[in-house]
């Protein structure tokens, strides 16, 4: 009777463990640029169904390599105090716990996009899902200082995803998403690694700004930056459906985030890593949400 009542009592904590592992708040920016993908390609708002199908699915495959990337991390995850709470690193959950939880998730994201939606966007998910786990995780992250630029594009399928679960013809636009968030990930995440560089610096992980410093880190993530600009405004040339609306948006929006990054690797005014880090988060937000509001009022 004790051991049921301990059971019972611990059973919600676990669930809350399980959710953690998937890093919901990164599902979260993922799937929405899945969905405004899916808005464009249909030119409208997508049904119900397709939408739940292809999100739900998408949501699952994410969730997994988040999963498995806290089982492989698990010994520098308990280096860095950023990480060090997450559940395989504090042992709330064993390793083989993490690691068969998220090889279930794949596996069910992509028998459901295969069956409910199709098999290109099942294919699509996959492999954004073998790029992280594999060539990220395995690969880069712990071996070079460019781990963010390649491995990030893990973070570019979802707009792929969302444009095959509508349209399997995957034309200029969706690629050109892809390439967008390919070159918004260094400053982003580089942003994020400036102000948090002395927890990778304990895990030794060569991120550029424990090994190259904050002056070419910051010039770095300045050319991405700029390289920004002609991407955001190449998909407008490719696909104007998406209306004027996302074109002035884009302009300004690159403008503003290119401001902040060149005033952190400037240094005047003075610009934190910690306000470019959220800056970025504004221009992903706002540019894709404007995707969705031109292509509506087009």
């Amino acid at each position: 009777m004790e051991r049921g009542l301990a059971v019972q009592t611990l059973a919600p904590w676990r669930l809350t463990d399980y959710v953690t592992l998937t890093k919901p708040r990164i599902i979260l920016l993922l799937v929405v640029t899945a969905y405004c993908a899916m808005v464009a390609a249909e030119g409208g708002w997508p049904g119900w169904m397709l939408t739940v199908d292809t999100l739900g699915g998408l949501t699952l495959s994410i969730g997994a390599a988040h999963a498995i990337n806290m089982w492989f991390d698990r010994d520098i995850d308990q280096l860095m105090e950023r990480t060090r709470r997450r559940p395989v690193a504090s042992g709330r959950l064993a390793p083989e716990e993490a690691l068969s939880f998220g090889i279930f998730l794949e596996t069910a994201s992509f028998m459901w996009l295969t069956w409910s939606v199709n098999s290109w966007t099942a294919a699509a998910s996959l492999a954004g899902f073998l790029f992280y786990v594999l060539v990220y995780t395995v690969w880069l992250k712990r071996r070079t200082t460019q781990n963010i630029v390649i491995g990030g594009a893990a973070g570019a399928f979802p707009p792929l995803v969302g444009w095959a679960a509508v349209n399997p013809h995957l034309g200029w636009a969706p690629w050109l998403m892809f390439v967008i968030i390919f070159l918004w990930t260094p400053p982003h995440f580089w942003a994020l690694a400036l102000y948090k560089q002395e927890d990778y610096r304990r895990a030794n992980i060569p991120m550029l700004p424990v090994v190259k410093g904050r002056s070419v880190t910051t010039r770095q993530m300045a050319v991405y930056a700029l390289l920004l600009i002609p991407a955001s405004l190449a998909l407008y040339a490719v696909d104007p459906a998406l209306g004027t609306l996302y074109l002035a948006s884009a302009v300004i929006l690159d403008l503003l985030f290119g401001a902040a990054v060149w005033t952190l690797w400037r240094q005047w005014p003075p610009m934190t890593p910690e306000r470019v880090f959220a800056s970025s988060l504004f221009y992903m937000a706002g540019l894709f949400g404007s995707m969705v509001l031109g292509t509506l009022w087009h």
